[in-house]
């Protein structure tokens, strides 16, 4: 679905979990798990509904709100769960690399996670080495998603206009940070994705263009002259 035209382009920003890579689901679970275990029950899905896109530093805020207490101890038994997770199962999303590989372009990552988050999340995958060292965390600009900083910070980077970019990601948080900056916003659904309401949800924050999956992704950017072959 493309609600505005795709100019040519110079520079794609990726947004990390869930477009790059499956690690959606294992923080949706672990995250529930150890929220159980402090005396908050919600199922994964409702935590990945939630809380997609938000920063760390967000959830734990709107978690206080529900009751949760210390924080930090708390953070620290999820971490622990989480990168165990990590190292166990996660995975790139099916055909994200050769995509990536393929480029024709500046990338980048402009992620809401941590810098140690995506240390033991892409960082343990063969594809921070497409990237490095342009990945890019919520705390190295003033702002997180859905502010502009992020965006901001990767047109800076490759001197690129924002009319020459586009913004991958699945979350509203990252669709309205690439609008707020000028950028091409692209919303992404992964194959396997359970939230049955997500289209509608990125349309309504305002994506210029909503796909399913990884070749649906490809024919858009190739469209634009992006993607080599």
């Amino acid at each position: 679905m493309l609600n505005a035209p795709l100019k040519p382009v110079d520079l794609v920003i990726f947004d990390c979990d869930g477009v790059l890579i499956d690690s959606e689901p294992v923080s949706a679970r672990t995250l529930a798990e150890t929220l159980k275990e402090a005396g908050l029950a919600m199922e994964p899905l409702d935590v990945q509904r939630e809380f997609t896109g938000m920063t760390e530093k967000q959830m734990l805020a709107d978690l206080t709100r529900r009751g949760i207490t210390d924080s930090a101890a708390f953070v620290g038994r999820w971490r622990e769960a989480l990168y165990a997770g990590f190292k166990r199962e996660l995975r790139e999303i099916e055909g994200i690399g050769a995509l990536v590989r393929g480029l024709d372009a500046h990338k980048c990552v402009a992620s809401n996670s941590t810098i140690d988050r995506l240390d033991n999340s892409l960082g343990i995958l063969d594809l921070w080495d497409a990237f490095a060292p342009h990945v890019f965390s919520a705390e190295m600009v003033a702002n997180p998603k859905p502010a502009p900083d992020l965006a901001e910070h990767c047109l800076r980077t490759f001197d690129v206009a924002p009319e020459r970019a586009v913004f991958i990601d699945d979350s509203t948080q990252g669709v309205r940070s690439a609008k707020a900056a000028g950028v091409f916003a692209i919303g992404f659904i992964g194959e396997s994705e359970a939230r049955v309401d997500q289209k509608a949800t990125l349309i309504a924050a305002g994506a210029d263009a909503v796909v399913t999956g990884v070749k649906e992704l490809e024919r858009l950017l190739a469209a634009s002259m992006a993607v080599v072959g």
